[in-house]
């Protein structure tokens, strides 16, 4: 039997077929393969991708992909999806969209959702929610309300990026509580929609799709599709998962106190606990994860930090003429750690939670022309990267969490030596490096929903670790952490009294 899987990312789409019996990736195709997709901002702070996009590059993948003659099309037994997380997409009753994905890093509906925070009570929200409304789908969704008359009346269904491919897939439009969850709709106390935020905001509880079980029939491949992409109609979407719940099922992240992470466009710590936790400021977020039930909780909590590989590719694009990024972790390398006192805090696109939801910008602090290369920004913006996720897992270890080991994929900037060991030394915590992917993970999280896998833990058997990287440096990380942390402080202190000025004036 095989798996097809898709990962719907912000720069790309990837598909991959698996074999379920060995669980061994035998064919996968990135689209597009040699550029990364825009993110379209035509007011700053804005973030929208078109999800007619996102199908076309599914459909050219996935027909590149069943072009290969290594497997045959008719043994696939099930489809997966993985999606980035919290994008708002709004169709008709025809299943169109109705305008571009606010996705994930758009930052227009963060005073939206801090009102919603206030007027329906912050501890009450927390207790119920897990998070503030923030800038998460509700909130977006509100924002088309008030400034979208038109397109806010036209709507049938709002859903998420792997919503919106499931229903291109299928004709059939559905939900599951982890979807609902991460748009801050789902209430963990009365295990439904949250009646507080739809009655908030004035929405009408029809424009959900029907929940059903995220490992589960989502439909099934239409006839028409299925010869648009060469495969044979009738496969079941048996899962659908945002991206890091994703990622933390395919490194087998599952029961309480597992922790993933990840180091894409953006940055992420995904820690599984068996309680329904939050933080008191909403830095960290709690999520509903892939194996949640209201009888044997699991939930996800999330420090999310979007300027990591961001940063990197623009450090690339503008510092790395003519060079590819392991030539630029090569020349970071050569630079001793502290990046002879050049420090970058990586916050450059949008609102960053954990720092309350701040639009600090990125900052280049103590750049000195004379003093400074190309080598020393490669290693300071990788240092700042790492900084930034042992800010954020600090603010997990106030919550109670404290992981002894952290699993991730060796891609995207876990690719860098460079990267890992700063990420090591200055968290204080090994990193065990799995061969894994997010349509990998997709296509093995079909197989369950399939009943194909008679669990997870089946479906993750025969994986192993490649490497464990232990921490070596840290007490020198620790000084230069700090120093970095208090430049951020500092820049937080002044946006704080800057806004605070502005809001007495």
């Amino acid at each position: 039997m095989l798996l097809l899987g898709i990962d719907i990312g912000t720069s790309s789409i990837k598909v991959s077929v698996v074999d379920a019996d060995t669980q061994a990736c035998v064919a996968s195709v990135r689209y597009p393969d040699d550029h990364e997709n825009n993110i379209l901002s035509v007011i700053p702070t804005w973030a929208e991708q078109a999800p007619d996009m996102w199908w076309e590059q599914v459909v050219l993948a996935i027909r590149q992909l069943t072009a290969d003659a290594s497997f045959k099309t008719q043994d696939i037994g099930a489809i997966g999806i993985a999606y980035q997380m919290h994008g708002l997409v709004v169709v008709d009753k025809d299943g169109n969209a109705l305008r571009n994905s606010i996705i994930w890093c758009d930052s227009r509906a963060v005073d939206i959702g801090e009102a919603a925070f206030t007027q329906i009570g912050k501890e009450y929200a927390l207790e119920h929610l897990l998070n503030s409304p923030g800038n998460f789908t509700a909130s977006k969704w509100a924002w088309v309300k008030a400034n979208e008359p038109d397109t806010y009346a036209a709507a049938h269904h709002i859903m998420l990026p792997g919503d919106y491919i499931a229903l291109k897939l299928t004709g059939t439009a559905t939900t599951s509580i982890s979807a609902l969850s991460e748009g801050v709709f789902w209430d963990f106390k009365t295990n439904g929609i949250s009646k507080d935020v739809i009655n908030y905001f004035g929405f009408d509880e029809a424009i959900f799709p029907e929940i059903r079980p995220l490992f589960g029939e989502h439909g099934t491949l239409r006839k028409d599709v299925a010869v648009q992409l060469g495969l044979r109609p009738g496969i079941p979407i048996s899962y659908k998962a945002g991206d890091q719940p994703n990622n933390a099922l395919s490194l087998n992240v599952l029961q309480p106190g597992e922790v993933a992470a990840t180091a894409g466009t953006s940055g992420v710590i995904y820690a599984v606990s068996d309680q329904l936790i939050y933080d008191q400021a909403s830095r960290v977020n709690t999520f509903a994860h892939v194996n949640y039930t209201p009888e044997e909780p699991r939930t996800g909590v999330l420090l999310c930090i979007n300027g990591t590989g961001i940063l990197n590719r623009w450090v690339k694009d503008h510092f790395g003429h003519g060079i590819a990024y392991p030539q630029m972790n090569a020349l970071g390398k050569a630079v001793s750690p502290g990046s002879n006192g050049l420090k970058i805090l990586p916050f450059g696109n949008g609102a960053e939670r954990i720092l309350h939801n701040k639009i600090l910008g990125a900052r280049f602090i103590d750049l000195d022309f004379n003093a400074h290369g190309r080598s020393h920004v490669f290693r300071a913006s990788q240092e700042g990267i790492a900084f930034s996720f042992r800010y954020g897992l600090d603010i997990i270890r106030e919550n109670g969490m404290s992981p002894a080991i952290i699993r991730a994929g060796q891609a995207n900037m876990f690719l860098s030596e460079l990267f890992t060991e700063i990420f090591v030394d200055v968290t204080g915590v090994p990193v065990e490096l799995h061969e894994n992917d997010g349509s990998v993970g997709a296509a093995l999280g079909a197989g369950i929903g399939a009943g194909i896998f008679a669990s997870a833990s089946e479906a993750f058997s025969r994986q192993k670790a490649l490497t464990i990287v232990e921490p070596q440096g840290t007490d020198h990380y620790e000084a230069l952490y700090q120093e970095w942390k208090q430049l951020l402080e500092d820049q937080l202190a002044k946006e704080l009294d800057t806004t605070g000025r502005e809001n007495n004036e």
